[in-house]
């Protein structure tokens, strides 16, 4: 991995600190669109969680075309080109207002994903580089904050021009034309900000990587990295766990009645920023990477449990317990998942992108159980995803195949 010493961090970290940011501001209109689409346009609940995946199916369709991106532009060119589509997806979002839209609001949503996936890939992948590989967590971790903070604070923003008691779909034209310029005037700032490109150990064909990397350059495909095969799906079922906390509480606290809606998905984010911090303080120094992602497995089991069998007046308040065992997840199976990737890192960066599809499918499945029961039961979707991730945290992140020996190299 790229050896920069933390004073050189500093300026690198905090340029893409505002990019997670960002990314976390615009998945996070999706948790206030919910409970607003529905009254909007007059739909059920599980025609409203189309909203998740409309963005979430972008990260599938445009995985290939992120990789080419980051092959031909670099990490720091297709997060610039990840920010200019965003534009384009939040002008769209204000122009299916004007005309009251819903298919044209889920194609913009769509668009806006394909930014955000373009984006996901190459800020993680940059960040988990660009310092010692044991830590990388850790800087995960740190970005995560600034990433769940804007992600809670897009549904107060919203929230001052959209009114979820008092719903009209004209609010949404002006704040989205605003938020399509703002980003549009950020990603050509972006273009000249000091952000060194840099590359994973084996990415460059000389010796010295070559030596780093002597796993990678003995494959032939990016198939023949069972680990990496594996974090896909652990990111999938990561994805979705994120997600369903994180998208779900507002309608949930909306169909209890509940008074200012919008304002209870700050209780998971809060829950994930604790997180979050735990993993700054003891990653790597007292747990390590694995370690710590086995631990959330654990506590995401008997959260999900406990929001399952208390009453609802005290199971919504738990669902924050979920933010808790979710935070570290990302910040350790990313690293994981792209360790001795080498010259297939930015290919591999793009597949973990696709793994994100998560974050549509679970809360698609858990509006169809909402819908048919009740929403506490309905958290019973992340049981079979925890315990996938804990496999994957004991087992599935240190399977290394190799296409031939190595005389003197340990897999």
């Amino acid at each position: 991995m790229m050896n920069i010493n933390n004073k050189t961090l500093i300026v690198p970290m905090a340029i893409i600190g505002t990019m997670f940011g960002v990314l976390g501001f615009a998945v996070g209109i999706n948790a206030f669109f919910i409970p607003f689409v529905k009254g909007a346009f007059h739909i059920s609940i599980v025609m409203s969680y189309l909203v998740m995946t409309a963005t979430f199916t972008s990260y599938v369709v445009f995985g290939y075309p992120s990789a080419v991106i980051l092959k031909k532009f670099g990490y720091k060119g297709g997060m610039v080109i990840a920010f200019l589509i965003m534009a384009l997806g939040f002008y769209l979002i204000a122009l299916s207002a004007k005309i009251v839209s819903f298919p044209l609001l889920l194609l913009a949503l769509f668009v806006g994903g394909m930014g955000q996936a373009l984006l996901t890939g190459p800020i993680s992948t940059y960040v988990s580089i660009l310092g010692p590989e044991e830590s990388a967590a850790r800087r995960i971790a740190l970005m995560g904050i600034c990433n769940k903070t804007f992600y809670a604070a897009a549904s107060l923003i919203l929230a001052a021009f959209m009114d979820l008691t008092n719903i009209r779909i004209d609010d949404t034209i002006f704040p989205f034309y605003i938020l399509s310029g703002v980003l549009a005037v950020m990603g050509l700032l972006y273009y000249f900000a000091p952000l060194p490109e840099i590359k994973a150990n084996g990415e460059e064909d000389d010796s010295k990587n070559q030596e780093a990397s002597l796993y990678a350059n003995s494959k032939t495909s990016i198939f023949q990295f069972p680990h990496l095969l594996l974090g896909i799906l652990a990111i999938f079922c990561d994805a979705g766990l994120e997600y369903t906390a994180l998208g779900t509480i507002n309608d949930y606290a909306a169909t209890l009645s509940f008074s200012t809606p919008q304002n209870y998905v700050w209780f998971v984010s809060a829950g994930m920023v604790i997180g979050y911090l735990f993993g700054v303080i003891f990653i790597p120094k007292f747990v390590s990477q694995a370690t710590a992602l086995l631990l959330s497995t654990v506590s995401g089991v008997v959260a999900t449990l406990a929001v399952v069998l208390f009453p609802e007046n005290i199971s919504i308040y738990l669902v924050a317990l979920l933010g808790l065992s979710n935070a570290l997840m990302w910040p350790a199976i990313w690293p994981l998942a792209i360790a001795d990737l080498g010259k297939f890192t930015k290919t591999g960066t793009s597949l973990l992108v696709t793994g994100i599809i998560g974050g549509a499918f679970f809360p698609l499945l858990f509006g169809y159980i909402a819908q048919a029961g009740s929403y506490r039961v309905a958290y019973l979707v992340c049981l079979p995803a925890y315990i996938f991730i804990m496999y994957y945290a004991l087992s599935g992140s240190k399977i290394r195949t190799k296409k031939k020996e190595m005389p003197g190299v340990v897999y």
